[in-house]
């Protein structure tokens, strides 16, 4: 293997946003942050769903959907049916970067990734998410979590590096809250909410810094989520003041999430000092955090409702030798981030994982190499070993099947709603990751169960509907909400949105718009509502009405792709072409792995006479999806009567003959099985 030995900083902020951040870099108050972005690249990075913190950081660092790597969620059954904990390490499946670098002999430090508890015994340090948790009063003794440390033999030197909220004083408290003399701690508990964020991720800040500056190390990954808590605590608070937020308390608090902001920029000044200018440093975030109009004004009444107050796409930034300067990245995704550091390293890429390195980034993009996966080469890798590790459902599974047979006591009915309850969360998770990648077949029986089991919770109904009119199970769907309304006496915006889309795709478009105008009128900021409108006026050939409600979905978020998507269909549509090309890029720049927008850019370049460029972008398409006939066609048109080259419009005309037969195939193979079954209509 071709080895670059590259030293390579990961810092992670959970929930960072660039709407928050960038203001604050033009006036002058992230002054650490501004210097990587203006020394590196900088862009949005595209999240996963659902996007709930111990998942997508787990994809980050293995490169993996959460159905591959094993973590679903916050919190996990305990074993022996002993009750519910904190999800731990223990119960991914696969190798993070720390692992794959430390069987390739890397020195490797990581400080408090979540998950990363017990401590995995890596080529290095790893202080897991457990090390800053303060359990006990101020000024009790305060021991360390058992496993929070590796090697154990270190335990001595990070113990006194942690801060618990009690040692914090007024002053550390005023840049946060300058009027908190003001607030009642009797009946106000924020002041101490905010000790404790400051307190923990100050402790993982002493962790991380202790590392760089005392050890040899080729990579370290530090995990903050102070971003995230202070905005789950107080983004209510943020300017411009929300409507219901009285203005005492908006004028107590105003200030925090900026002020969070800021600390987290002291604390990387201090990580890019001793990182060292020959350091490669990647920033990044797993999701964003809605600061404006978007801010939702309440939290659904759900295990996971503050992920509601999460915007769809976090922050990247990279620096280091090699990298460009002060330009912008596009399209990258959470999935990117693990081939991208494997390839900067010098190491290959697995073919199992779904992302792809960021070669925008380089000033000479590298060769590429790969391995089928990092999970079959085989050698010591500092994972746990097998004898601890563990898929908590199944194991689930295997005590109840237990329980039932007499051969161990069934809990208390306590311990067992919890687990049940823990169980019942992850398979939802499940089942999200799976819509998330459009295997609705695997998504569709997991929802069946759940939806039939608890027909009364409104988010396992919604988004079975969804599923079943993914697979155009259309009546089944139109039933399934049908009973949500009947079963709530009350319709929801959200409803009124899925039963437009329903209707549209039923083809049903006078019916779709007047479910869509309702739920405009219950709520015209509801996400995707202008979109869907504007899909739905295409259809009619109103392309000027549907010009106008992309627009307005812009209005009201600005970095929606699939909207840009519906602007590019409608500028063609007016046959304004470079438009409609600007419109595709911008799709393809807020998420790259978009197909049909790489085909309805290649679509408006052939219009515009570049065929070249044409060509690149129904490549693209088809290598996201090969069964896109369309863009086989265009290629067969291009290579034949424009570029003169009949091998390759042959090569084109075969891909769609096969496609063709196929599909015949399967028609035939479809009527024989309904006429077997007496189901054949004459």
């Amino acid at each position: 293997m071709n080895r670059k030995k590259r030293k390579l900083l990961l810092i992670g902020w959970d929930a960072a946003d660039w709407k928050v951040i960038n203001p604050l870099m033009d006036n002058g108050m992230m002054p650490a942050l501004e210097s990587l972005v203006n020394n590196g690249v900088m862009g949005n990075l595209a999240t996963l769903d659902p996007p709930l913190s111990p998942m997508l950081w787990t994809s980050i660092s293995t490169g993996k959907h959460a159905d591959k790597h094993g973590i679903l969620g916050f919190t996990e059954p305990a074993p022996e049916g002993k009750g519910v904990r904190p999800v731990m390490i223990t119960s991914r499946k696969v190798k993070a970067i720390w692992n794959i670098l430390t069987q390739c002999g890397y020195r490797t430090n990581v400080v408090g990734w979540w998950p990363s508890h017990p401590a995995e015994p890596i080529n290095g340090i790893s202080v897991s998410n457990f090390y800053q948790k303060a359990a006990v009063e101020y000024g009790k003794p305060w021991p360390m979590a058992p496993g929070a440390v590796h090697p154990r033999s270190m335990e001595d030197v990070f113990k006194p590096l942690r801060v618990h909220p009690g040692e914090l004083t007024e002053a550390h408290i005023l840049p946060f809250v300058p009027k908190a003399a003001d607030v009642d701690q009797q009946k106000d508990q924020r002041l101490w909410s905010i000790a404790k964020i400051i307190s923990e991720i100050s402790s993982i800040h002493a962790a991380g810094t202790w590392v760089l500056e005392n050890t040899e190390w080729d990579f370290t990954g530090i995990y903050y989520d102070g971003i995230d808590h202070f905005c789950h605590g107080f983004m209510r608070f943020h300017p411009p003041q929300m409507k219901g937020v009285p203005a005492e308390t908006f004028e107590l608090y105003k200030g925090v999430v900026q002020g969070g902001y800021i600390y987290h920029d002291m604390m990387l000044g201090r990580l890019l000092e001793l990182a060292g200018e020959d350091t490669t440093v990647m920033l990044l975030s797993d999701h964003g955090f809605h600061s404006d109009h978007l801010r939702p004004r309440g939290i659904p009444d759900e295990p996971a409702g503050p992920a509601w107050e999460h915007r769809p796409y976090g922050v990247f930034c990279l620096k280091g030798p090699g990298v460009r300067k002060d330009e912008r990245v596009y399209g990258a995704n959470l999935l990117d981030i693990t081939p991208t550091i494997l390839t900067l390293l010098g190491l290959p890429v697995g073919r199992d994982m779904p992302g792809k390195p960021l070669l925008q980034a380089f000033e000479e993009p590298p060769e590429v190499e790969y391995v089928d996966s990092w999970e079959e080469i085989e050698g010591e890798c500092g994972m746990h070993p097998p004898d601890i590790q563990r898929d908590p459902i199944a194991e689930q599974a295997a005590m109840q099947q237990l329980i039932e047979l007499g051969y161990i006591e069934k809990p208390d009915e306590k311990v067992e709603k919890n687990i049940e309850r823990t169980v019942t969360e992850s398979r939802f998770y499940l089942a999200r990751v799976y819509m998330n990648r459009n295997n609705f077949d695997e998504a569709l029986p997991i929802l069946e169960v759940l939806y039939k089991k608890q027909p009364d919770q409104v988010r396992f109904a919604f988004n079975y509907a969804k599923c079943l009119d993914n697979l155009g199970k259309l009546g089944e769907a139109h039933e399934v909400v049908r009973r949500i309304i009947e079963n709530e006496k009350k319709e929801y915006p959200q409803l009124f949105l899925l039963q437009g889309t329903l209707e549209y795709e039923k083809g049903n478009y006078e019916k779709s718009l007047e479910y869509l105008r309702k739920a405009e009128e219950a709520d015209s900021k509801l996400p995707q509502l202008y979109r869907q409108i504007g899909f739905v006026y295409l259809q009619m050939r109103r392309s000027k009405d549907a010009e106008l409600a992309f627009y307005k979905a812009l209005d009201n978020d600005p970095e929606d792709a699939h909207t840009h998507y519906g602007l590019s269909l409608v500028m063609a549509r007016l046959r304004r072409y470079e438009e409609s090309a600007e419109c595709a890029l911008n799709a393809i720049g807020l998420l790259y792995n978009y197909p049909l927008a790489h085909f309805r850019l290649g679509v408006a370049l052939v219009r515009l006479g570049k065929y070249d460029r044409s060509i690149e972008a129904f490549e693209v398409s088809l290598r996201m999806a090969p069964g896109l006939m369309e863009a086989h066609r265009f290629l067969k048109f291009i290579y034949l009567y424009k570029m003169n080259n009949r091998a390759k419009a042959e090569m084109h005309a075969e891909a769609i003959r096969k496609a063709q037969q196929n599909k015949r195939d399967q028609e035939r193979q479809t009527e024989s099985r309904a006429g077997h079954a007496g189901l054949h209509k004459e």
